[in-house]
């Protein structure tokens, strides 16, 4: 008898694989949201209008956030960022910059962390792991 597939698990929150592909638009609205967020506490009706959102978008904005471990609570009815700015934008995903394989390894030849991380996804394309 055959084995039943198990489920995939769900990617661990803030991991790159727990993000779905970001459209650059997506990722500049989301910046915007941070940097309004960074400036104090904002009212969900005036992010949605500077942000040019409807609900549905707003709140799934706020989900990606939560999915980045960025905290956006809601406080006397307004939005708060806890933490700074800049640790916020850090975490945020960046758009696939639909580079070539070549590209990518040029990019991953240097010794920080994010040369690391590519030359690590670069090399699991390579060697097939």
């Amino acid at each position: 008898m055959a084995r039943k597939p198990r489920p995939a698990r769900a990617p661990k929150r803030g991991s790159p694989r727990a993000f779905k592909a970001v459209t650059a638009e997506r990722a500049a609205r989301v910046y915007r949201l941070l940097k309004l967020l960074g400036a104090g506490p904002q009212a969900r009706g005036s992010l949605i209008r500077r942000l040019h959102l409807d609900i549905r978008g707003f709140y799934r904005d706020l989900e990606l956030l939560r999915t980045a471990r960025i905290e956006v609570p809601l406080r006397n009815q307004r939005y708060t960022l806890v933490g700074g700015v800049k640790e916020a934008i850090a975490r945020l995903p960046f758009p696939d910059p639909h580079l070539t394989l070549g590209e990518a390894k040029e990019l991953a030849k240097g010794r920080t962390p994010a040369h690391r991380k590519l030359k690590s996804q670069v090399n699991r394309i390579v060697r097939g792991k």
